[in-house]
């Protein structure tokens, strides 16, 4: 009875026992079983022993999965000299990486102008690097063409000069060469798709494969006349053995020459297939007309021969354009289709979808102060002028980018509603654009039409329409190279109503770039009136500048402040300017600064990195502090990180700050001789930014600079100066006053003091 009772209250708790017990019998066994020099587990890491232990702990030799990293301390001889690790300038270089394609085009002197011209016109744009090879150089190569001559004319030795010279110029910089005559048409987008498909780790001779006149053997040549690709390993292969083939193999046919070298010497026969890739060619026949020829093999021929005269050419250029451009739109039509299916599947829905398909939707602005603002315009008049006028003529850019957007809207309502309704524009009635950094230029149009149906009935009316120009391909414009390294040369001229802000300036150069050893040279330029010229030996206006001079140069013994005197009423930019330009080398960069201009290093290394000789000049908008006793009334300057750039504007009507190479200056300073003759009056109305924006044709980079604070000052503008100049330098005093809210807020205070 007891027993029966006492298994009745142990069954709940049976199975848990029983568990318990299984288990730790198992687990017993399993240890027993794997101490005897078991393989470890799967899942174990190698090199890991049983129980956490180290490695170290298994033996007194290191382990087979062990790894000990070897650390070699750096050692050098004292006895032998150091030498400098020079590193490339592009780190392109130093990892080997080469360009892709290089295109080598084989011309004569008959055809210089004519056939080669055409090939510059249509495909030259689309290869990263052409040359033109030639026996013979014609009075006058065209202009934008890179021509070799060889001096022979011989066809074979035109070949052997041209692989010659392309391996001893370009062998080591590009992966693939083409080589093409003047005749020959090449799709050049395909030919650039067609090397990225091949390795270039193999010997590639593609091409047109032709037979040997008169051979039966399997090798083949490639055809000259279609153009053929060549691997740079292969070059430099064939290059021990040229010398050989030119004594060694007779041909007439360059293409067949270059051949029989490339079989002979290294076993290699051209291919028109490979590696998945084929070389399509299409061969023209007599009076062809490209534009009704619908052959398939045209259509996807990579190149085409022979051209006989430059308009074929052209003829050709125009129709493979058209093939490639309405390529281009199914792609884009089947594009948008694939995003509207796919816009239908997301949370949003078609409430997702942007217009137009395919392109960014609208910048949406997060305060008032990003709203980016319409322009209104008609189709003679622009309603927001650049110079801040508010009527001014449409012309030029403008008003061929508005005809150009009517005529689309046009296109584009006819093309919907034909052949129901055909529209013709009769007014503009009103047309807004704006510029929309996430997508491009938008447009709304108010257009007055005229509606003809099928049957002859006209009706008049207004139709608003949007049209979008978007951005088109994002390109990486090459820039020459610039260092942080380059001196700069500090140039500062000085008026006697400048005198006050003189300590200053000299305090921040020192601290600045004498302190901190910056490769930055200054030069004083004092400019006397005629006056204080002739007291000069009695009175020198600029003598405490000269003596802070003085004490810089003692403090820093390495350091010399050269200073020019310059007498004149009207100290013209220009005119100073190239009274310092005669005392420096060509390759100087200069730093045109004004006495209010704080020196740091930070500017000063973005006007190196900025400033590219024979290339960019740069004129940064440096940044205006406000009055502080408008900005603050009495009240303590904020001095805090968070209110950097913040009570004050960027001068944008300042010209005063300028970096440029004197090389460039001279340059364009010598065109603005010639134009202006004897006529020095014009340099009073003109600045150094004038002088590079109609003479010089390089890059004007003009942009706002947070690296150049100037304390609020009041500068003294010379009526002597032209009206523009004084003019602007007025302005940018009354602007700098202070913002509007201040102004409006000492109205107020003055208002409530003269009533009180």
């Amino acid at each position: 009875m007891r027993a029966a009772a006492l298994l009745a209250a142990l069954r709940p708790v049976l199975p848990l026992v029983l568990g318990l017990s299984l288990g730790c019998s198992l687990s017993l066994l399993r240890a027993a079983w794997g101490r005897p020099g078991a393989e470890p587990c799967a899942g174990a890491r190698p090199g890991a022993l049983p129980g956490g232990a180290r490695p170290e702990a298994a033996g007194p030799g290191p382990g087979p999965e062990e790894f000990r990293p070897r650390i070699v301390p750096y050692y050098r001889d004292p006895s032998k000299p150091y030498k400098k690790v020079l590193r490339t300038r592009y780190i392109q270089t130093e990892l080997g990486f080469h360009e892709r394609l290089f295109v080598a085009v084989l011309t004569s002197k008959a055809t210089l102008n004519t056939l080669a011209v055409a090939v510059n016109k249509t495909v030259a744009h689309h290869f990263p690097r052409l040359l033109y090879f030639a026996g013979l150089r014609g009075a006058k190569v065209p202009h934008g063409m890179v021509l070799v001559a060889h001096g022979d004319e011989r066809p074979t030795w035109l070949m052997y000069q041209t692989v010659r010279y392309i391996h001893q110029h370009f062998g080591s910089d590009y992966d693939w060469f083409y080589i093409m005559q003047d005749d020959t048409y090449a799709q050049a987008e395909q030919v650039k798709a067609l090397v990225t498909h091949l390795s270039i780790n193999q010997d590639v001779y593609l091409g047109r494969a032709e037979e040997f006149i008169g051979g039966d053997e399997q090798a083949r040549y490639c055809h000259g006349g279609f153009g053929y690709l060549i691997s740079r390993s292969l070059l430099l292969k064939l290059h021990p053995h040229l010398d050989s083939c030119r004594n060694e193999i007779l041909s007439v046919r360059p293409d067949e020459w270059l051949g029989r070298c490339i079989i002979d010497f290294l076993g290699i026969t051209c291919v028109s297939q490979l590696q998945g890739q084929h070389y399509h060619t299409y061969e023209l026949a007599k009076n062809t007309e490209p534009e009704k020829e619908e052959e398939e093999e045209l259509q996807a021929a990579l190149a085409v021969h022979p051209v006989s005269d430059m308009t074929l050419m052209y003829r050709l250029h125009k129709h493979f354009s058209r093939i490639q451009l309405d390529r281009t739109y199914q792609e884009i039509q089947d594009l948008q289709m694939q995003i509207r299916n796919l816009t239908a599947l997301t949370p949003a829905g078609e409430a997702g979808l942007t217009w137009p398909v395919g392109i960014n939707a609208p910048f949406l602005p997060k305060s008032r102060f990003e709203v980016i603002s319409w322009d209104y315009f008609t189709e003679q008049h622009l309603f927001s002028c650049p110079d801040g006028s508010p009527k001014c003529e449409l012309s030029g850019a403008s008003k061929a980018d508005v005809s150009e957007i009517i005529e689309s809207a046009l296109e584009q309502l006819n093309s919907r509603y034909q052949p129901l309704l055909r529209f013709s524009k009769r007014q503009l009635l009103n047309g807004y654009r704006r510029f929309d950094p996430t997508r491009g230029m938008e447009y709304t149009l108010d257009l007055l039409l005229e509606a003809v149906t099928q049957k002859g009935h006209s009706h008049v009316l207004a139709k608003r329409v949007s049209l979008v120009r978007p951005l088109s391909k994002v390109e990486i414009i090459p820039m020459p190279y610039v260092t942080e390294a380059t001196q700069v040369q500090l140039v500062l001229p000085l008026t006697v109503q400048e005198l006050d802000f003189v300590a200053n300036f000299l305090d921040m150069f020192a601290m600045n770039t004498l302190d901190t050893h910056d490769n930055a040279l200054l030069t004083l330029l004092f400019i006397y009136h005629p006056y204080d010229a002739q007291r000069v030996s009695q009175v020198d206006v600029f003598a405490g500048v000269k003596a802070m001079v003085g004490e810089l140069e003692k403090r820093y013994a390495e350091v010399k402040i050269p200073w020019i005197s310059v007498k004149t009423e009207v100290p013209s930019q220009v005119k100073l300017m190239d009274i310092v330009s005669k005392k420096h080398p060509v390759d100087t960069l200069f730093f045109l600064a004004s006495v209010w201009t704080e020196i740091n290093m930070e500017f000063l290394n973005r006007c190196r990195m900025n400033t590219i000789s024979n290339w960019q000049v740069f004129f940064p908008v440096h940044f205006q502090e406000f009055n502080p006793a408008l900005v603050y009334r009495g009240e303590q300057t904020a001095s805090s990180g968070t209110d950097f750039l913040r009570d004050g504007h960027f001068d944008r009507h300042s010209f005063a700050e300028a970096c440029f190479y004197n090389s460039d200056y001279m340059t364009a300073r010598t065109k603005l001789a010639a134009d202006i003759l004897d006529r020095d009056e014009v340099l009073e109305s003109m600045e150094v930014f004038d002088v590079f924006l109609r003479y010089s044709g390089l890059h004007l980079f003009r942009a706002v600079e947070p690296g150049l604070v100037q304390k609020y000052a009041l500068r003294s503008c010379n009526p002597r100066l032209s009206e523009e100049l004084y003019h602007r330098c007025v302005l940018s005093n009354l602007e700098g006053l202070a913002s509007r809210s201040h102004l409006a807020m000492a109205l107020f205070e003055q208002e409530q003091a003269n009533s009180t």
